[in-house]
């Protein structure tokens, strides 16, 4: 039996537990063997888990499988190890792993053959004296100091050249210039330059949008895969949200929430739909089918009315599967009813104490009218205040709110702007 049901363990070993090669070694506690105990296999280490607290024996290999929960190993997954943490401990292991078949494609690559020695002529005795051996060091010494010179020169040469070449790049592809703060930019120049690739060519249009593609989305569902196998366990949430992209088509996000991060699904684009309850309906459904009906707890949508008869639909379809208003769109609309003002004539009673903020709105509004739309004014403010005076979009929960925010934010700039007598 290599599981070990007793946790009580023995003192720990003074010595650290080495990481380059193992990183996994540093979630478990490494224990001496109990006096007395004799252990089959000599290279076998007796370890207890930092998560779930049992001792077992074996092998750093019986350690990754516990850990990242990979069955066939002999020992059982650990149950206390969250979705997150076995992702980042799986990012650890395949971080080593690609860094250990790096080192030895490497390894592998034959050295160039030196070049041929080209020695110093040799001279002839009747010309040597007592200081000809330090006049030879000294011309081997400028030797070093100029070809080094002469190395740097050409590398900085090659150094400008290359940054030229980028900048040309990011010009003639109007590539914007934020793209240069992207980590996978900077990430795979520092790896060319670590990395002798001899007759290395970037990959071109068809790679990028086929078997590179390919590759990268297997690589991202590998990532994923470890959230997806928590859903059973857990449960998880659908959540669907409707937008526009800049073309105005009309698009459908779904997206699934669990402990262990929101995960897209699709993108649904609805142009020539009629958006009624059993259109939404059956988005939904394919979602949940897609996902797993076993597998949902809930649908979360916006506070529409047809969202709300889709809900329904859903709920009568999948008994164990619950309709569930947003959070954040149920306080955007008690808000927008508070701050609007049509609400005040339709009832006064549930009203008349919030009319301040209407007014409020109403002169914070013709404040900003008043800088934005005068060119003067403009940049009479942009002298007194760093800040943009922007305006709300209507996309935006609880507008009003934030603009009466953001007026807070710069009142004393506003204030030195009205009193100055420039």
């Amino acid at each position: 039996m290599d599981e070990v049901t007793s946790t009580e363990t023995s003192p720990l070993f003074n010595q650290e537990v080495p990481n380059d090669e193992s990183p996994l070694w540093q979630y478990v506690t490494k224990i001496e063997k109990p006096h007395g105990a004799s252990v089959k296999s000599g290279g076998n280490t007796q370890f207890k888990c930092n998560y779930c607290g049992l001792v077992y024996i074996g092998s750093y290999s019986r350690v990754k499988a516990h850990l990242l929960k990979i069955s066939g190993k002999g020992i059982r997954a650990c149950p206390k190890v969250t979705p997150s943490h076995r992702l980042e401990m799986q990012r650890m292991h395949d971080e080593v792993k690609n860094d250990k078949l790096e080192r030895e494609r490497r390894s592998q690559i034959p050295l160039p053959p030196p070049p041929p020695s080209r020695g110093p002529a040799p001279i002839s005795p009747f010309w040597r004296h007592e200081g000809s051996d330090s006049t030879n060091s000294g011309d081997s010494k400028r030797r070093k100091v100029m070809n080094s010179t002469l190395e740097k020169a050409f590398q900085n040469n090659a150094r400008h050249d290359l940054d030229s070449r980028i900048a040309r790049m990011f010009y003639t592809g109007g590539l914007s210039f934020h793209f240069a703060r992207n980590p996978y930019y900077l990430s795979s120049y520092a790896y060319t330059a670590t990395h002798n690739i001899l007759g290395y060519l970037p990959p071109g249009y068809n790679a990028l949008r086929t078997t590179l593609l390919q590759k990268e989305r297997a690589h991202v569902e590998r990532l994923l895969k470890p959230i997806k196998d928590s859903w059973l366990e857990n449960g998880v949430s659908i959540v669907s949200d409707g937008w526009s992209d800049p073309q105005r088509r009309p698009l459908t996000n779904i997206m699934a929430a669990s402990d262990g991060g929101p995960v897209f699904i699709k993108a649904i684009d609805g142009s020539g739909e009629f958006k009624d309850k059993h259109y939404i309906a059956g988005v939904l459904k394919d979602a949940i089918k897609e996902i797993g009906h076993e597998k949902v707890v809930q649908v979360i949508t916006d506070n529409a009315s047809v969202m709300k008869s889709a809900g329904a639909l859903i709920e009568g379809e999948y008994s164990k599967i619950f309709w569930t208003p947003c959070v954040v769109h149920t306080l955007n609309l008690a808000l927008k009813n508070i701050c609007a003002a049509k609400n005040f004539e339709k009832n006064e009673v549930t009203y008349e104490e919030c009319s301040w903020v209407t007014r409020i709105a109403d002169d914070a509004s013709f404040i900003r009218v008043f800088i934005m739309n005068h060119s003067m004014r403009l940049a009479m403010f942009n002298e007194f205040c760093p800040l943009k005076l922007l305006q709300v979009a209507d996309t935006r929960f609880a507008l009003v709110v934030v603009m009466l925010k953001m007026l807070k934010l710069i009142k004393r700039c506003l204030q030195a702007m009205a009193i100055s007598d420039q």
